[in-house]
């Protein structure tokens, strides 16, 4: 690395190089020794030129900014540190709809400087300590906003000295990251922000900061260690439950004030900070299932590999696509399952799913979780090849899945167990009719389709023959009920756990698949809990639920549809959903929140129930068959055992003794009857008859063997 120095400083005898920094001057952490080297930018030009120079002679480096989140190293570092100095990157100027600002200005000053110049939204962040540019490489937030919301462009360069530049709607702002990529210096950004009454949003920033300071924890610190699982499982309180409040190792303590802050008492290691964290990792999994992922950055790649070590996650092959025509909808649902495992911290692969067939990702994983929606996702095919490859899966097992996915077969269920549910009737090009039991308005069900596609409302004769012919191109047979006026809800059910249910108001009084997702004629309305009916009637709704739950095999997880009418109150079931949709407006990640468990808490408590399951045994070979068994040709009797002929002359002596009976049973019947007639008795032939067939029974059958031959 000298060498490289010498170079670097020969080639630009006006950049400022320090060597032998202390981490502890240059993070708030102060963990580890001293940084080799470090090059202080003096602006944009020298930032270009050095980055090109370092790129082509292969110099490794990092960027450096405030320092509020970096771990040191305890042994010398192999890169340079490369930080813009504060005069050359922390300029301001304002504009129509906002500032621009450099990357080194802090948080607390460009929300100070915004203010004075009449623009507000930075107060929320005005407590974080950090740069802009950090902030942005992070997407920092604090009280719901974080700052990707406020940008409108980036800039800077690549590793390499070549120019960078990107509009907010190029990047993609998630929580605790952004999609910045990684070989970028962040130089500048512009922020697009609402005018303010300066002295309000003065005041907003101070209060802000007091706030700040009194909850966080005095002393050395890199702020919060670890990610929070979610808004509803903050890293602080799940830290804090396993008991490590103000727990200790070496110079370092979990804070009093917040558990998911590690104070450094002075002079702490590297070392020991990773062992800390390990500890902390390990205890928040054992006892809440989260796998704390770290928001502190570590100069060192194999100190955040080692405090990710310490616990190892479940491995979850998500699946999502498919090839039906709810594959955009299944899509969304994979992407929001897979965010909201990985943010718990468990190893996921998403598979694109265009084949019901077993893909080498499901053996790499602990478990599949399918988020397929219609075809074979939910028809049991895809639950049937993870049974036959004794995989554990999440769901309902095949025979579940299929009956929950065929309405019919569904309505069934519901009147053998007696379910309310709506009148109905099956149809088709054959049977064209409505049914004599069934008057208008009717729905028309496509039996094995969902998010309501293939559904269709009827409203008069004049209506149906076109209805019919349009919903035959879904299913050959159709599902055809009446119509009930009434208020629809939902009934989740989550590893056994009924959840609250939801009333749902379309804009037109049909939840069709326009009022699920397209919203062309307004946005659906979801109230959770029920809004406009009884706790008497959600209940009797809720225990039909579980009834068709348990009477279906259903298992982790399921969605019962109702209608409730307004005539009568009665909660009419209409189908249940084994594998629900997980979008941002879908039903049951709704209905879990309102009970207090966070999307991320839900997916992985499936993940766990399917873990806890004992592995399905796989479905054996069906064995070739050997010389002895019977030919290919006449296949065996069902039950028959292969491969042992019967004695012959065994064979032939029952044989024998079958016909002899038969003479012995036909002769008293052939006596009585020939007697009968000679004495005049009526009835006396149908014994004759009956002995006649019992002795040429023999002979019959074997016509008949002849006749069959024959044919």
């Amino acid at each position: 690395m000298k060498s490289q120095i010498e170079l670097i400083r020969n080639e630009f005898p006006d950049l400022t190089i320090r060597a032998d920094v202390p981490y502890a001057e240059l993070t708030t952490l102060g963990v580890g020794s001293k940084l080799p080297f470090l090059a202080e930018v003096a602006d944009e030009k020298q930032l270009a030129a050095l980055l090109a120079f370092t790129s082509k002679q292969g110099i490794p480096l990092f960027i450096l900014g405030g320092g509020t989140n970096l771990v040191g190293m305890d042994a010398p570092c192999p890169m340079l540190g490369v930080r813009l100095s504060r005069e050359g990157f922390s300029g301001f100027e304002k504009n129509d709809a906002g500032v621009c600002a450099g990357a080194r200005m802090r948080l607390p000053d460009l929300a100070r400087r915004a203010a004075e110049a009449g623009f507000g939204g930075l107060a929320p962040l005005s407590g974080i300590p950090g740069t802009l540019g950090g902030a942005l490489r992070m997407n920092a937030g604090a009280s719901g906003v974080q700052i990707g919301s406020l940008v409108r462009e980036v800039a800077g360069f690549y590793f390499n000295g070549t120019p960078y530049h990107a509009k907010t709607s190029e990047i993609e702002w998630n929580y605790r990251r952004s999609s910045i990529p990684a070989d970028v210096v962040i130089t500048r950004a512009v922020l697009e922000l609402p005018a303010a009454d300066s002295a309000a949003e003065l005041a907003a920033i101070e209060a802000e900061v007091l706030e700040r300071r009194r909850r966080e924890p005095a002393g050395r610190s890199a702020g919060c260690t670890f990610r929070n699982v979610s808004e509803l499982d903050p890293a602080g309180r799940l830290i804090d439950e396993c008991g490590l409040r103000e727990f200790r190792l070496g110079k370092l303590k979990v804070a009093a004030e917040h558990a998911n802050y590690v104070v450094n008492a002075g002079g702490a290691s590297e070392k020991e900070y990773v062992e800390l964290l390990s500890v902390m990792r390990r205890a928040v999994a054992e006892k809440h299932g989260f796998y704390l992922l770290p928001e502190v950055k570590f100069l060192n790649p194999q100190s955040e590999r080692d405090v990710l070590d310490s616990a190892r996650p479940p491995k979850v092959n998500v699946l999502y696509g498919g090839t039906s025509s709810e594959r955009e909808i299944s899509l969304k649902s994979g992407d929001a399952v897979a965010r909201a495992l990985r943010n718990t911290g468990f190893a996921v692969t998403l598979t694109d799913v265009k084949e019901c067939r077993l893909y080498p990702e499901m053996r790499d994983a602990d478990v599949v979780y399918p988020v397929l929606h219609g075809g074979f996702g939910e028809d049991g095919e895809i639950q049937k090849v993870f049974e036959d490859n004794a995989l554990r899966f999440v769901g309902s097992g095949s025979k579940a899945s299929l009956l929950v996915m065929d309405k019919i077969a569904s309505k069934r269920l519901m009147d053998r167990f007696g379910l309310p549910t709506a009148k109905w009737g099956i149809v088709s090009a054959r049977q064209p009719h409505l049914p004599d039991s069934l008057r208008y308005p009717v729905i028309l069900k496509a039996p094995m389709e969902g998010s309501t596609i293939g559904i269709r409302k009827v409203d008069s004769a004049a209506e149906w023959e076109q209805a019919l012919e349009e919903e035959l191109k879904f299913a050959p047979e159709l599902l055809v009920e009446e119509h009930i006026d009434g208020v629809e809800i939902t009934v989740p059910i989550v590893n056994g756990r009924i959840l609250p249910a939801i009333e749902i108001k379309s804009p037109h009084g049909f939840y069709d698949y326009d009022a699920k997702y397209v919203y062309k004629d307004g946005h659906t309305e979801y109230f959770c809990p029920v809004r406009t009916l009884s706790p008497e009637t959600v209940q009797r709704a809720s225990d039909a639920a579980f009834a068709f739950y348990l009477g279906a095999g259903c298992r982790d997880i399921l969605r019962v549809d109702f209608i409730v009418g307004r005539a009568d109150g009665v909660p009419y079931m209409l189908e249940g959903n084994s594998l629900p949709g997980c979008t941002a407006t879908s039903l049951v990640p709704k209905a879990s929140r309102v009970s207090g468990v966070s999307f991320e808490r839900m997916t992985s408590t499936l993940v766990y129930a399917s873990l806890k399951r004992p592995r399905p045994v796989a479905a054996a070979p069906a064995p070739m068959p050997a010389e002895t068994t019977t030919p290919r040709s006449e296949p065996a009797a069902p039950g028959a055992r292969t491969g042992m002929k019967p004695n012959p002359v065994l064979l032939r002596l029952c044989r024998w003794l079958f016909r002899l009976a038969l003479v012995l049973c036909a002769m008293p019947m052939l006596a009585g009857g020939i007697h009968g007639l000679l004495t005049g008795v009526p009835a006396a032939w149908i014994l004759l008859v009956n002995g006649l067939f019992l002795l040429c029974a023999e002979w019959i059958f074997k016509w008949f063997n002849f006749l069959e031959k024959k044919r």
